[in-house]
């Protein structure tokens, strides 16, 4: 089966995922009166947002993860939630409670060993029957930095060498074991062969890693990868890993060029077109009519305290200082930042694009953080992702609910019916792996590969 033309029309169905934020991805949707205020270390909080998910027919359940807590201003800090679960303890726990969502975790190539996140992520993806999901990311934060020393965060450069690497590292490991390695024949006691269990002997420029992983060839081969960024490298080493690419467009035009340059790019790197699958965020806020939509969205809005909104965009403008700038003035001029410069520079952009103040910007992202909005019926977001999807700009959407679960249970409610009813979306679960559910290849292992090309 041939990649196809990038960024053409898919024949398949849409693939929805779901991106879950401790309470929701609004800023301030632990204040929201229906949302508990404890959820964030609720384990029946994760559970019950995991049940809607299901019940909607989502592919993936995503966690976003942070490795410091950021805000230094005491004003700042106490009036968010800070704490949250370890992300592959929680989908752990959560491979128990569901049966068919993938479950995506999200972990460092920066403040990782790759030993220890191959084995984790095998070790999900047998407790989860073939369901684990790994989002690497790269890691960009200065406070994250000093909880694992005094070194100061690399170079975005750097990182992404370091992260080829260890992508490179990891799979290796998942390969150690041969599909039919272990036999577990009680009988003659023998339980694998052993000529099938494999040392990896790496030898790299960040890491020696012998191997082979104690954890035997997982139930999808290897544990799907996830990755997110659209700077030069961050597209660059998503074409080269990633299979589902997780990223932030604002336009249709923009998005469709985000998928045919990163796709074109996987066929540069050997790859087929039809290994990714790119899966842009969306905040999607249904109501009735539009207008009970809009009463949604504005109260959302009104939940936000201008120390927290200003805190928010400081940061993914990769730490800059704008507590000097009146907040009604409009958006400055700012130094190109180390940090997130890819967001950075999509936010600024928008400022300038419609004549924004730091106030006007704050309130953007603490919707979505430069992510599309839709406010209005199920028909008007179906009109959104249908558009977007058969107009070769999505292969599907990372929905951000504003708040959980409740957000979550109404785009199921509403929206899920209307994208069956186009026929744009599965009306029940196939597959037994994350990979079956999402059309995606099982890899060969390298071990394998290489002795049949012998």
């Amino acid at each position: 089966m041939s990649g196809g033309k990038p960024g053409a029309v898919p024949r398949r169905g849409m693939h929805l995922g779901v991106f879950v934020e401790t309470t929701g991805r609004h800023l301030a949707a632990w204040r929201h009166r229906d949302v508990a205020p404890h959820a964030p270390m609720s384990l029946d909080h994760y559970r019950a947002v995991a049940a809607e998910a299901e019940r909607g027919l989502f592919d993936l359940f995503f966690l976003a993860d942070g490795l410091a807590i950021r805000d230094r201003s005491a004003e700042r800090l106490g009036r968010s939630p800070k704490a949250h679960f370890e992300p592959l303890t929680l989908l752990s726990a959560l491979s128990t409670a569901t049966r068919h969502i993938g479950l995506v975790a999200t972990a460092s190539t920066t403040f990782n060993e790759p030993f220890h996140v191959a084995r984790k992520f095998a070790s999900l993806d047998h407790l989860s029957g073939g369901r684990a999901g790994w989002n690497i990311v790269t890691s960009s934060s200065s406070t994250e930095a000093e909880n694992f020393g005094s070194a100061p965060i690399p170079p975005a450069a750097k990182r992404y060498q370091r992260a080829d690497e260890f992508v490179e590292v990891v799979t290796g490991l998942w390969d150690s074991w041969d599909d039919d390695a272990v036999v577990a024949d009680q009988q003659s006691g023998r339980y694998f062969h052993p000529q099938s269990l494999h040392a990896l002997e790496h030898r790299g420029e960040h890491f020696q890693v012998r191997g082979p992983l104690n954890v035997t060839r997982t139930p999808q081969g290897r544990p799907l990868l996830v990755q997110a960024g659209s700077s030069d490298a961050g597209i660059s080493f998503g074409a080269r890993h990633g299979e589902v690419i997780y990223t932030a467009q604002t336009t249709l035009g923009d998005a469709q060029a985000f998928i045919r340059r990163i796709k074109g790019l996987a066929q540069d790197h050997g790859r087929r077109a039809d290994d990714l699958r790119v899966l842009p965020g969306l905040f999607p806020v249904v109501g009735a009519s539009r207008s009970e939509a809009q009463e949604k969205f504005d109260y959302l809005q009104s939940l936000v305290h201008p120390e927290v909104g200003l805190a928010q965009l400081e940061h993914h403008l990769g730490g800059v200082d704008l507590s000097a700038y009146p907040p009604d003035a409009l958006f400055p001029e700012l130094p190109e930042a180390q940090g997130a410069t890819s967001r950075a520079a999509l936010l600024a952009h928008v400022a300038r694009r419609d004549g924004l103040t730091i106030r006007d910007l704050y309130l953007q992202v603490a919707v979505a953080r430069g992510h599309p909005v839709v406010i209005g019926t199920a028909s008007d977001i179906a009109d959104f992702m249908q558009a977007w999807f058969e107009q070769g700009a999505a292969d599907g959407f990372n929905i951000m609910p504003g708040w959980l679960p409740q957000g979550l249970g109404e785009f199921v409610d509403r929206v899920v019916p209307e994208l069956q009813r186009r026929g744009l979306f599965r009306t029940r679960y196939e597959g037994r792996t994350v990979r079956e559910l999402m059309g995606l290849r099982q890899p060969a292992s390298r071990f394998a590969a290489h002795a049949s090309a012998v």
